[in-house]
């Protein structure tokens, strides 16, 4: 089933998708996805939703990140073996994974524009596929821990690319300009996979495929990633785990391809949907880009 956040005539809710449209169950049910989620409903949901018929079309609709709050948005970096390679320097595959934090306004939802900053014209794509936590875990063990999937989306993981290179030892800048990447359309819940070894995922920018990879090629799986972060993080219901993104982000194209206004970016998954964003300037300011 696929749990969205939207708004409708400016009222923010929450629904499912059915036969081509939504079902509004913020107006039926109150709360929202994160909150359904927090309190165990999201079994109690799905079976409320079964017996519902639309509210609107999915076409008037104004899409958000499905979890408008989570505590956590844990993003893991280089975790395809492929793109691994392109960081190689003779040394091992790494022991653990990579990993940083975003804040939740650096995304905005499916069909929204993604924001490039005045500071830089290096605003570059990440096809992503994002875990759903659906319950609390804590030193979870990697055998059990796919049980505390709620669900899967996809995020455009968007990153300032001079701005990574700010510091010595982090990328925290470059990867939390507001609205720079995006996570959507919708969330589908777990049952609606048989597993998450061999998960396609394609990135396409204005038609041009870019990014083709697969779970399979994953250096550190979904059962591991939750195991380890469960070590020093309490994982709570409605936090997100970005996975990695594939070989292909515009930096290491020769010259390198930066995402300019007008662009169109695709991000795909089969079984979870696509994920689409423009791109303009960043509305709020007047001013012109320049590399820090």
């Amino acid at each position: 089933m696929r749990f969205l956040t939207y708004s409708l005539a400016g009222a923010e809710t929450w629904g499912v998708v059915a036969d081509g449209g939504v079902i509004d169950l913020g107006a039926r049910f109150g709360g929202d996805l994160h909150q359904t989620l927090r309190t165990g409903q999201l079994a109690r949901m799905m079976d409320a939703a079964a017996a519902l018929d639309p509210d609107a079309s999915l076409d008037e609709i104004v899409y958000l990140p499905p979890v408008r709050t989570p505590e956590k948005i844990a993003c893991i970096g280089v975790n395809y073996a492929n793109r691994n390679a392109e960081y190689r320097d003779n040394s091992a595959d790494p022991e653990w994974p990579s990993l940083f934090l975003r804040a939740p306004d650096s995304f905005t939802g499916h069909g929204q524009p993604l924001w490039r900053p005045p500071e830089s014209a290096q605003l570059d794509y990440e096809g992503e596929i994002v875990i759903v936590v659906g319950k609390t875990g804590h030193r979870i063990p990697e055998d059990e821990a796919t049980g505390y999937i709620a669900g899967l989306t996809l995020m455009n993981e968007g990153t300032i690319r001079d701005w990574v290179r700010h510091a010595k030892f982090n990328v925290t800048q470059g990867k939390n300009f507001v609205h720079s990447g995006s996570i959507g359309p919708w969330m589908v819940t777990a049952d609606g996979f048989a597993g998450y070894e061999d998960l396609i995922l394609n990135t396409r920018v204005n038609g041009e495929q870019r990014q083709h990879d697969t779970t399979a090629n994953l250096m550190f799986p979904f059962h591991f990633l939750l195991s380890y972060l469960s070590r020093f993080f309490i994982l709570k219901p409605g936090d997100l785990i970005s996975t990695g993104t594939p070989l292909g982000a515009g930096a290491r194209c020769d010259p390198p391809r930066y995402l300019a206004p007008g662009d169109e970016v695709e991000v795909e998954s089969p079984g979870i949907g696509l994920l689409h964003n423009g791109v303009i300037d960043d509305p709020t300011v007047q001013a012109p880009h320049e590399t820090v």
